[in-house]
């Protein structure tokens, strides 16, 4: 089933309580997905320091050391690195010092958390109604078709920066899959999920925008989803054809947020005079800071 939560915030004065917004709101879509879950936060200053290129990594046995240039902080099961330097420069450094860690995102101002247990149980554990930022996205899990584990948590973050979540099932994410194998992508896990945010990261490293890929991947997966794609300056939800898993979309001057359904959205501050929606099919949905 899963449940899929975000939040971009309009007006500094909240960005503060942006972990305090996104714990509550995943915190809603627990009884969608209880046995694993993930967020995404932009812009937390302890999380991903301005200016500097960051890096979410899991499934190490200890702290990462990459030498005194490398800023180390342990939330939970996660490291986040951050350094003086480009996000994929520093990726490559922690990929050849740890080649079979799971990196779980990088990109600037990007931390990302992925942990196997109870949303609300991890949201403590992660410190999170303590985050700060602009932006986040998370999601809540009942595994199908792969193993519960930290590799099958989303968000699923395979390009510097990128980010996307999903409620539903691609049909023909396999042969999707080999055409990305042979086209030289690697992956890190079965999840379809997967599949979805390599062919994502694809189009957008070919140089098309957010809107462009996600039109381009409703052309060509087979299934029912509901997806929201972010990155550090944009926000976008789209729904398959028939538009089968649930959406709802609220938009008010200091904030936009979308969640698999309206109790996640009904704390939000002014959420009263928002308008809300709900997605239509296959229509991209885009917000940019």
């Amino acid at each position: 089933m899963c449940g899929i939560v975000g939040l971009h915030l309009r007006t500094p004065e909240l960005y503060p309580r942006l972990g305090e917004l996104l714990a509550a709101m995943l915190g809603e879509m627990s009884d969608r997905g209880a046995d694993s879950a993930g967020i995404a936060v932009y812009g937390d200053p302890e999380w991903s320091p301005y200016g500097q290129g960051c890096v979410s990594v899991t499934d190490v046995p200890e702290a990462p050391d990459l030498g005194p240039d490398v800023d180390v902080v342990q939330v939970d099961s996660t490291y986040l690195l951050s350094a003086d330097m480009d996000s994929e420069e520093l990726l490559g450094l922690v990929r050849a010092a740890y080649p079979t860690a799971l990196i779980s995102g990088f990109g600037a101002d990007l931390a990302v958390l992925k942990g196997v247990g109870h949303p609300r149980a991890l949201t403590d554990a992660w410190g999170l109604a303590k985050a700060q930022g602009w932006q986040g996205v998370g999601h809540t899990r009942m595994a199908t078709e792969s193993a519960v584990t930290p590799s099958g948590c989303h968000p699923y973050t395979v390009g510097p920066g990128q980010c996307l979540v999903h409620n539903g099932s691609f049909a023909n994410h396999a042969t999707i899959r080999r055409e990305l194998r042979r086209a030289g992508v690697a992956f890190d896990s079965e999840n379809d999920t997967e599949v979805g945010a390599r062919f994502v990261a694809e189009q957008l490293a070919a140089g098309r925008d957010v809107a462009t890929a996600l039109k381009e991947l409703c052309a060509t997966f087979d299934g029912f989803y509901t997806l929201l794609v972010s990155d550090h300056d944009s926000f976008a939800v789209v729904r398959d054809a028939i538009a089968c898993k649930p959406a709802v979309i609220a938009e008010t001057a200091d904030w936009v947020a979308m969640a698999s359904e309206y109790r996640a959205l009904a704390g939000l501050p002014g959420v009263e005079q928002a308008r809300i929606w709900e997605p239509e099919p296959e229509v991209v949905y885009a917000w940019t800071r």
